[in-house]
């Protein structure tokens, strides 16, 4: 993380701009084992920021890092991960287990200026990162089949900047994109593997359980 953290909506665009040249959108190193889940919680200006690894195959918790805090960054669409990333590189400080992927609730490439969530981690710690969210932010796309695995191109400005994947059968789909050193066809592969019961993958769930539990207990 660079020294000066940015404090403005200004300063936190120019630092997207500058970095978003850095990603790389094609797969890097071997197949991962460890697979980890970002996510956090807020309550006002108090958060709770949580890293979950699982074992990719398993999908058993190797490991595990609550970090609680408060945000220093407006709340800015666009720049939601300013509020989140000095908290989440905090909590993969922690982590006695190093993981090989990192699934971000949240943006990768499917961001306004082509540098979301996804990307900032995955670029800041170098780890293959992909963004795996519940709602769309920018661009449209067609309705995917009804089957599990049924994908549909997000689209925006005429680029293609994720999928909308069907991780179950006539469920509402999750919205994937590359994050850091990830295609997309291997991101939306990790997802769907991820979530072999539930509409979200299991890094997303148990993320959202530690850091709302984290919350609580802080």
């Amino acid at each position: 993380m660079t020294s000066t953290w940015p404090t403005t909506a200004a300063e936190a665009i120019a630092v997207q701009e500058k970095m978003r040249g850095l990603v790389e959108v094609v797969d890097v190193g071997p197949a991962p084992r460890y697979v980890a889940g970002l996510d956090v919680a807020y309550d006002g200006d108090r958060l709770a920021a949580a890293v979950v690894v699982l074992d990719r195959e398993t999908l058993r918790e190797v490991d595990r890092a609550v970090v609680r805090g408060e945000t220093t960054f407006p709340y800015v669409p666009g720049l939601f991960a300013f509020r989140e990333v000095p908290a989440l590189l905090a909590a993969l400080d922690r982590l006695t287990t190093t993981p090989d992927l990192l699934v971000c609730d949240g943006h990768g490439l499917a961001h306004p200026r082509r540098f979301g969530l996804a990307c900032h981690l995955g670029v800041l710690t170098g780890i293959p990162a992909i963004g795996a969210a519940k709602t769309t932010f920018i661009g449209s796309h067609r309705q995917p089949g009804p089957e599990r695995g049924a994908t549909a191109e997000l689209i925006d400005a005429d680029q293609v900047v994720g999928a909308a994947l069907r991780t179950q059968a006539a469920v509402k789909p999750v919205y994937v994109s590359i994050g850091h050193r990830v295609s997309l066809p291997t991101a939306v592969k990790h997802v769907l593997h991820l979530a072999p019961r539930y509409r979200l993958p299991e890094t997303t769930r148990a993320a959202d359980r530690a850091c709302r539990e984290g919350l609580q207990d802080g």
